[in-house]
């Protein structure tokens, strides 16, 4: 089912170190003087910004990092709006882009025309009368990008990297994550009894009587809960190894009569003789359920998948419905205005059209040649920690360092955009718009099956406020839309700009080397690079990661997932290193003058708590750690300045200081 909740140039030579650019605009101001630096750094930085400010009504959270793209789609409202209200020439980037958004805007039609678009799904699924029936209706909305009970996309072998090949992984379930429909503690009993009210309500305005309606949100519950029971938890999802399965279409044929991958993949338009199954057990599981959970079952429960995969794209009564959900999770207060859902949408469906239109007004040329300088260095002094090093051998060193140097940097935006040329949009047909759109894209990914990868391709929008890893590429990815204060600003000062976006720079490549990125050699391979020896002592460090997180807390006693979050937790503490290498490399990290009475390492570490400034909502919190494989922002800041010498020497941390680790226990692992 639609998952409530909400993945990752060759090198140039090294630049010289940069010097002062431009002029300091950034002051530092909402320090917390009256509180000690060594005992909570984010709250010295941020706590009165954090005690101040309100959380809008409509949003979960407010400050930096994710909930960045709130003003973005601010932004992108304003291109929009700009864009649908102008004479495009058919066919145009601008009359796709602003004619969807304005099929979105039209609530008159979309309220006239109430459930009417998924009448004909829900038809289907009445005439569904058998298995083969049952899957042909499954392979059907694949296409346009409704997973239902088959994860099926197309992605590199991650043991040839250069080549796509199909992928088929977990599914099916509602609920955020297997865990919540096991757990029974209060907080996770109120969202299983949200959702449950949630499919209730779909089914009775879609035409079923009270009494009906429950009867069938508890059988799509039931089945959603088989399903659950055979999924990887978030932890064991971590192990990129037992991810690779990649078996003959002969033998899963012959593993799994009842979903007949034969007609599957024919129907969908696949060709290709092997697949990798990601999970091998849900599928195990899914074969045996297709057989003994009665079709009339299957039938509730794929009307239930449908109407909730559209829920937030019908007539008020059905967003309302998905909204009351959304309310459990998340603590958000008020729905989204219709514009700024609209931005969101058009973005997901158009992303790189709207992009391109971004870029030409919000980033600069000048931005991104001054981000490849800080890329540079931080790289440059990358390969120096690696040189010194005494846990590895200088045969590991030596194959870390042509990984680190083959790494492609991607900044702002592709060097080729998107073709939607295929996707039909109309002014007046808000739903018909999205699957044409889901269709296109559903085309473009089987078009790559048993190709090589394109190693242009992008994986998040533009404007996104984000940034990732992509190992089976060994790439690195900014777009424009993290280029921006508090992580980049061109006219500011060294120590900002390194302490913002060169800690973001050293996380994603630290990700080359984290626990699961440490598995693929150079070109993108899951294949072993290190010494026996090596990598044990690697290991070992990973674990001192995973137990000193899993004893920070946020809400009380509610523990972050050490196992969960190691890979991110590992990436900041490197990150933060890196980054400070990198910065003392510049004229002002050489340098002691104070700048708004603090020295260049003090800002260098403001900067830091500065990028993770975030207030979010309780609910919002807990969902974040059940879910998310980052960890808080209060610890993305004070967990790795634990382990930084460099900040205790900046700001004076002493022994008897709560943020204090002695420094036999502090991590290195970069």
């Amino acid at each position: 089912m639609k998952n409530s909740l909400l993945l990752f140039i060759a090198f140039l030579a090294f630049t010289a170190c940069s010097k002062q650019q431009g002029k300091k605009n950034s002051a530092i101001t909402g320090i917390d003087s009256t509180l000690r630096p060594g005992d909570d750094f984010f709250k010295y930085v941020n706590g009165k910004w954090y005690d101040s400010v309100k959380i809008p009504a409509s949003q979960s959270g407010v400050g930096t990092y994710m909930f960045m793209n709130y003003p973005q789609r601010m932004r992108l409202q304003g291109i929009l709006d700009s864009i649908s209200q102008s004479k495009n020439s058919a066919g145009s980037i601008a009359q796709k882009v602003g004619d969807f958004y304005a099929s979105g805007m039209d609530t008159v039609t979309i309220e006239k025309r109430g459930y009417t678009p998924i009448k004909p799904l829900l038809a289907k699924i009445d005439a569904i009368s058998d298995l083969p029936s049952l899957m042909n209706f499954v392979v059907d909305q694949v296409k346009v990008d409704n997973s239902s009970i088959i994860g099926f996309g197309v992605s590199p072998d991650e043991k040839n990297s250069s080549m796509n090949i199909a992928q088929i992984y977990q599914t099916g379930i509602g609920l955020p994550d297997r865990d919540y429909y096991f757990k029974s503690d209060s907080s996770t009993v109120a969202i299983q009894e949200a959702y449950k009210k949630y499919l209730s309500t779909l089914f009775q305005q879609t035409g079923s009587n009270a009494i009906e309606a429950k009867k069938n949100a508890n059988l799509v519950y039931d089945i959603d809960k088989q399903l659950a029971v055979s999924h990887k938890t978030k932890v064991e999802l971590r192990d990129v190894q037992a991810n690779y399965n990649k078996m003959a279409v002969t033998d899963l044929v012959k593993r799994h009569p009842n979903i007949g991958w034969t007609t599957f993949l024919n129907n969908l338009g696949a060709k290709t003789d092997s697949i990798n199954v990601g999970q091998p057990a849900y599928y195990d599981n899914l074969n045996k359920l297709l057989k003994t959970i009665p079709i009339t079952n299957w039938k509730i429960y794929l009307k239930a998948n449908a109407i909730e995969r559209y829920s937030d794209d019908l007539s008020k009564p059905f967003v309302d419905a998905s909204f009351e959900y959304t309310k459990v999770l998340s603590g958000q207060a008020v729905q989204k205005k219709r514009g700024e859902k609209m931005a969101n949408v058009v973005d997901n469906y158009l992303g790189e059209a709207l992009g391109e239109l971004y870029v030409k007004k919000y980033f600069s040329e000048d931005a991104k040649k001054r981000m490849l300088v800080l890329v540079n260095n931080l790289q440059k002094a990358y390969a120096k920690r690696i040189d010194k090093l005494e846990w590895m051998s200088q045969s590991t060193k030596q194959k870390a360092k042509e990984k680190l140097f083959a790494i492609t940097k991607k900044i702002g935006y592709p060097d080729k955009w998107k073709d939607y040329s295929k996707v039909n949009i109309a002014r007046n047909t808000y739903f018909e718009n999205m699957v044409s759109a889901a269709s296109v894209a559903n085309q473009f990914q089987l078009a790559k099956l048993g190709k090589a990868v394109d190693k242009s391709e992008w994986f998040t929008t533009v404007p996104t406020v984000t940034a990732y890893n992509n190992p089976t590429a060994n790439e690195i990815v900014f777009p424009a839309g993290i280029l921006q204060p508090p992580y980049f600003d061109n006219n500011a000062d060294d120590a900002l700009n390194y302490g913002g976006i060169g800690m973001v720079i050293g996380h994603e490549i630290t990700h080359t080397f984290d626990d699961q990125g440490a598995q693929y050699d150079k070109n993108g391979n899951l294949k072993n690079w290190w010494t026996k020896e090596d990598y044990a002592q690697f290991k070992a460090r990973i674990q001192q990661v995973i137990n000193l997180y899993s004893t920070y807390t946020v809400l009380g006693d509610l523990h972050i997932n050490g196992a969960m979050t190691v890979g991110e937790n590992t990436a900041d503490i490197a990150g933060i290193a890196v980054a400070y290498d990198a910065f003392k490399m510049t004229e002002e990290g050489q340098g002691n003058t104070k700048i708004d009475g603090f020295t260049p390492d003090q800002r260098f570490f403001i900067s830091i708590a500065k990028i993770w400034r975030v207030k979010m909502k309780d609910e919002f919190l807990r969902l974040w750690i059940n879910n998310n494989p980052h960890s808080p922002p209060n610890w993305r800041v004070n967990g790795p300045l634990m382990n930084t010498t460099p900040f205790y020497e900046a700001f004076n941390v002493q022994a008897g200081d709560k943020m204090f680790l002695p420094k036999k226990d502090r991590i290195t692992i970069w």
